[in-house]
């Protein structure tokens, strides 16, 4: 390789550099690897440029972070709490909407029945409708079986608003007690203490007509800036 090839090489990496930069900041949701690679030069090893940037955004005040699955721009941790606008609000959400959401999560895909046979009772569509219109869950295909049932799974809208990269970023039974979330209040389930916090507001959400307790969520919610 000559020496004049050198700093052409250099800056056709740094214009790759730059291009990944600008993709990952004007991006709505987080990309995927083969999303960036399509506005890049063939050959172009976007494994090791993610890798570049991360490294150069890793002290800065935003970060280059894997969610859902996607790489995008997020705060810096560290800076969260100085951005946070609070607002005390009033939010409910139903025990039925909280237990269902974590049954989807954990045992996806999962049918209508399936869900009723583990809650043990019955699941009414106002349920399954608020969580589709929060962007929490989704229709994926059918099962077969007699009947043809429809199974659900979380969306990226789900892993993106809980931080997870994939659904195996889930928090375990250990974790969740570690982190003191179960075990404090034996009233509560274990669906309640994962999602308890993170109820969508829904004020108006139609009860569960076979379960209509509800559980508060957090009374004051955060606007944290975290995306480009």
């Amino acid at each position: 390789m000559s020496e004049s090839t050198i700093p052409a090489e250099a800056d056709a990496r740094a214009e790759q550099l730059r291009l990944v930069e600008a993709l990952l900041f004007a991006a709505a949701s987080p990309l995927d690897e083969d999303s960036i690679a399509a506005r890049l030069p063939q050959g172009a090893d976007v494994v090791a440029l993610i890798a570049e940037l991360a490294a150069h955004y890793e002290a800065r005040g935003v970060n280059v972070v894997r969610v859902a699955g996607g790489w995008t721009l997020r705060t810096s941790p560290d800076l969260g709490p100085k951005l946070k606008l609070e607002q005390t609000v009033t939010r409910k959400l139903s025990r039925a909407a909280i237990e269902t959401l974590a049954i989807i999560a954990y045992h996806q895909p999962v049918t209508r029945g399936d869900i009723e046979e583990i809650r043990g009772v019955v699941v009414s569509s106002g349920t399954l409708d608020v969580l589709m219109e929060a962007g929490w869950i989704m229709p994926k295909g059918r099962r077969e079986t007699p009947g043809r049932p429809v199974t659900w799974v979380t969306t990226e809208a789900f892993l993106t608003h809980f931080g997870l990269a994939d659904r195996r970023d889930l928090p375990g039974i250990e974790e969740l007690k570690a982190a003191g979330l179960i075990g404090q209040r034996p009233d509560l389930t274990l669906a309640e203490t994962v999602m308890a916090n993170e109820a969508p507001s829904e004020a108006d959400e139609e009860e569960d007509e076979h379960d209509d307790d509800t559980v508060d969520a957090p009374s004051a919610t955060e606007d944290e800036v975290t995306e480009s």
